[in-house]
């Protein structure tokens, strides 16, 4: 089993290569996903004008098979501008094959949500923070269920196949952009 995550591991690395994008095409790539994600649904829209910030990763790149790993670049906006730069990643293990992209935005609806977040070295969903995950309806609609949560995500604009989305155990560091 070891073998099989040193192997995944490197496979990764074109992964997170192909991830890093210059500041100015990731500010860009990060804009075009939420101006998306608020035409798709206007009840995300709405949250998002509420958020005291908006993680966003345009691009989540994710494969597996029994063994799992995801990796993107994403930029934190605080009113409507690039403040921070992150990366997220993660592994999983257990009955899981496939490959897939999508884009995430997480959006901290309490000022002390974001500032845990800004604080932490390394914020790990499901050990620092809980994210509720938003469930889209196809008439741009919310789960009112998770609307009062400190944390809200989004994960949409799927390409490929992959059973069972979820924040838990995404990790997200600070980087340096130039």
């Amino acid at each position: 089993m070891r073998e099989a995550v040193v192997v995944l591991m490197l496979s990764l690395f074109p992964l997170a290569a192909a991830a890093a994008v210059s500041k100015v095409e990731l500010d860009a790539r990060v804009r075009a996903a939420v101006t998306s994600l608020e035409e798709r649904h206007a009840a995300a829209a709405e949250l998002m004008s509420k958020a005291y910030g908006v993680l966003a990763f345009p691009q989540v790149l994710k494969a597996s098979f029994l063994v799992g790993g995801a990796t993107g670049e994403g930029a934190l906006l605080v009113d409507g501008e690039p403040v921070e730069y992150y990366r997220t990643h993660s592994l999983s293990i257990g009955f899981q094959a496939g490959g897939q992209a999508r884009s995430e935005v997480i959006l901290f609806m309490t000022e002390e949500a974001l500032e845990q977040f800004r604080r932490s070295n390394g914020w790990k969903a499901g050990v620092d923070g809980d994210i509720a995950m938003a469930e889209l309806g196809a008439s741009g609609g919310i789960d009112s269920n998770n609307l009062r949560s400190p944390i809200i995500g989004f994960m949409y604009g799927n390409r490929g196949l992959m059973i069972g989305l979820s924040f838990k155990g995404a990790k997200y560091s600070r980087i340096e952009k130039d």
